[in-house]
């Protein structure tokens, strides 16, 4: 009786554990968008949060949307799209004209943006559904530019240069039911809330959609469609209805672009937001839900934080993408996968002295590279806000520099490769532990 006891409480404590573990990700992503507005506020005497950081949380709220958006192509379907800005862009652009030239509340405005952003995506999928892998990605890229050229060819359409620019006061008002308080959307704090709500509905949405059976197909086509079509399944069907949903959710993450800066610009439809999106759920880790939520806050990072403190952010960018892709290829959410399964089996002593090293290596190589490009950056420009003191460095102390950027290449080689010692002992342990439990078993 006790031994069942205690299985049934062992039982209820992983439950329990699972459940909160399920959870986590959701409350970590919801005190994301609420608490830093909420401090912010509270924090200042006029009682209103700072403008660059509701500036930020939302770019960040819109960049998880159309990151999970891309990932019912990329992670759920097997389809790497170059063109999936188009339907974004395009749904913004749709939202637009219809609230300047329509009575229709703010907060309603990304369902225009979804339903417009759908019908884009229907019309790709009519000519790059029956096709996967290369040919695919071909075929979006192509497509992808022929909306980047109608951007400038139609000046009436998308505006030109000015693109298309609303007010988002303009529209009607609404009441709370709670207070008397009237939102008409101007101020930055009240469009921010609408985009906060928007990324959570949409984010719940992609993740039930993401459970749903219709998506288990999409996988059965992504995984092997010559044996899904032999089950009956069209894998072009499949293909063309997941697109529909990704442009879908695509055009909602546009609109919320749209209702923060208040313009849908012609760049929107261009191949660099395709390419924004692609590094930011690959970085996140296409095998992952949260994965691309996680990527698209590292882009985020880079493309707000960095960039305001140096022009090389892009370079940046690239470099801790090519990183990643070569050091974790299922993402940042892989990784953290891989270590919490070794902090299980090994526990916190094993995996200590790889963490140790791994972060060393890491800082060091990190603290180099910053050093170096920023004094490159220094000497052929000669402004660069961050590292403009780089170029007016006397001999003796630039040779000092270059000393130190060297010591700390060394020293994160050293402690990588001391790192990987680490995993391969961690490895030989494994190995022992289960001959062990074999003889034990047997």
């Amino acid at each position: 009786m006790k031994t069942d006891k205690s299985r049934t409480r062992l039982n209820t404590a992983r439950q329990q554990t699972a459940r909160w573990v399920h959870l986590a990700p959701w409350l970590a992503l919801v005190a994301l968008l609420g608490l830093p507005p909420l401090a912010s506020a509270w924090l200042s005497p006029a009682g209103v949060p700072q403008g660059w950081l509701l500036a930020c949380l939302a770019q960040a709220a819109t960049m998880i949307v159309f990151a999970l958006s891309y990932n019912l192509l990329l992670g759920e379907t097997g389809l790497l799209s170059f063109g999936h800005a188009a339907p974004a862009g395009l749904g913004a652009l749709a939202a637009a004209h219809v609230f300047n030239h329509y009575a229709i509340a703010l907060p309603a405005l990304p369902l225009v943006g979804g339903v417009v952003g759908a019908a884009v995506g229907a019309a790709m999928a009519l000519v790059a559904a029956r096709r996967a892998g290369t040919a695919f990605a071909m075929i979006t890229l192509g497509l992808g530019e022929l909306v980047a050229a109608a951007a400038w060819a139609l000046p009436d359409w998308f505006g030109g240069e000015a693109g298309v620019a609303i007010d988002r006061a303009s529209g009607p008002a609404m009441s709370t039911m709670t207070t008397a308080a009237t939102w008409t959307f101007g101020p930055d704090r009240q469009a921010y809330w609408v985009i906060a709500a928007w990324c959570l509905v949409a984010s719940v949405a992609i993740r039930a959609l993401s459970r749903a059976p219709f998506v288990r197909l999409a996988n059965a086509v992504r995984d092997n469609p010559v044996r899904a079509a032999s089950l009956g399944v069209s894998p072009a069907r499949v293909r063309a209805v997941m697109i529909v949903l990704a442009a879908g959710f695509a055009g909602v993450a546009g609109t919320l672009t749209l209702i923060n800066v208040e313009l849908a610009a012609a760049e929107s439809v261009g191949m660099m937001r395709s390419a924004a999106v692609l590094i930011a759920t690959v970085t996140g880790g296409t095998a992952s839900f949260f994965g691309p939520v996680l990527g698209a806050l590292v882009w985020v990072a880079f493309s707000v934080g960095m960039a305001s403190v140096s022009r090389a952010w892009m370079l940046y960018v690239g470099l801790f993408f090519i990183v990643v892709v070569l050091a974790a290829p299922d993402g940042l959410a892989g990784l953290a996968a891989r270590q919490r399964a070794a902090l299980a089996r090994h526990g916190w002593r094993r995996c200590g002295a790889y963490w140790a090293m791994a972060v060393l290596a890491a800082a060091c190589g990190a603290l180099a590279l910053v050093l170096a490009v920023q004094w490159a950056y220094a000497l052929r420009f000669g402004d660069d806000a961050a590292g403009a003191w780089f170029a007016t460095l006397p001999t003796r102390a630039a040779w000092g520099l270059a000393m130190a950027i060297g010591a700390l290449m060394a020293v994160a080689f050293w402690t990588a490769r001391r790192a990987r010692h680490a995993v391969r002992a961690l490895d030989r342990h494994e190995r022992l532990d289960m001959r062990d439990r074999r003889k034990e078993a047997a």
